[in-house]
């Protein structure tokens, strides 16, 4: 056997014993998202142009209107093994665990790819592959600027009106993570926009588990059954956490 064979008892001992420091990660994971959000921002000041669906696009067009933008760079195009048929595969599995991008929306995010692959053949690959993101074509030196002309990456950046920045930047084994809801939320300085988050005090803040929703009825705004669940919910996981 390749590991040790116990009873319940031994069992459930050891994964107490494992949980300790499974909630001192957690604990360290927090502290570590915190101190993203309190990253110095860089200005983003070049009038960068992209190719979308419908044309040309700034940086700026790229938010949709939200106030903060992750951009990652997925290698699509000439040169990259695969091409035509497919992209990168490790970008290619990076885009398989992208969740329903409407929780992301719903916190002020908008998500974007970005290659050098031409429209055409942007649609249908995501066509293809069951892809749903905004994939936009790099047209000039955003890749390089950025740090992600030879490598994979995701840049994180926000907006005050019309001017843009540069908050935070993960690549190499930090991106094979990224996908969730949370992985985004946790890299932006915006946070997940929760209550018992260690924030800038500028940030907006709203309680956990009610601004959940159906991924398509974020437009019905918050549900009073819903609240009323999820503060119970709230109430037995605090009475078992003090039990335990």
């Amino acid at each position: 056997m390749p590991n040790k064979i116990v009873s319940q008892e031994d069992w459930l001992k050891a994964r107490e014993d494992l949980l300790v420091a499974e909630k001192e990660t957690v604990r360290q994971r927090d502290a570590m998202a915190a101190r993203r959000r309190r990253m110095p921002w860089m200005a983003a000041e070049k009038d960068y142009v992209f190719e979308g669906p419908r044309g040309k696009m700034s940086l700026l067009d790229l938010f949709e209107g939200r106030k903060q933008l992750i951009v990652y760079r997925a290698f699509f195009e000439p040169g990259v093994h695969g091409w035509p048929e497919h992209a990168c595969r490790g970008c290619s599995l990076g885009a398989d665990q992208v969740s329903n991008l409407a929780h992301l929306n719903a916190r002020d995010t908008t998500l974007v790819y970005a290659s050098r692959a031409p429209q055409a053949d942007i649609k249908r690959l995501k066509a293809r592959m069951d892809w749903h993101m905004p994939w936009v074509t790099i047209t000039d030196s955003f890749d390089k600027d950025f740090g992600v002309d030879e490598w994979h990456g995701h840049n994180v950046f926000i907006r005050e009106g019309g001017k843009i920045f540069r908050t935070y930047y993960i690549n190499n084994r930090g991106d094979e993570a990224m996908g969730t809801v949370w992985s985004y939320l946790d890299i932006t300085p915006m946070g997940r926009q929760e209550v018992w988050e260690d924030s800038p005090e500028w940030v907006p803040q709203t309680p956990p588990y009610k601004w959940w929703n159906w991924h398509d009825n974020y437009d019905a705004g918050l549900d009073r059954k819903w609240i009323e669940v999820s503060e119970a919910g709230e109430k037995a996981f605090r009475k078992d956490g003090s039990n335990a």
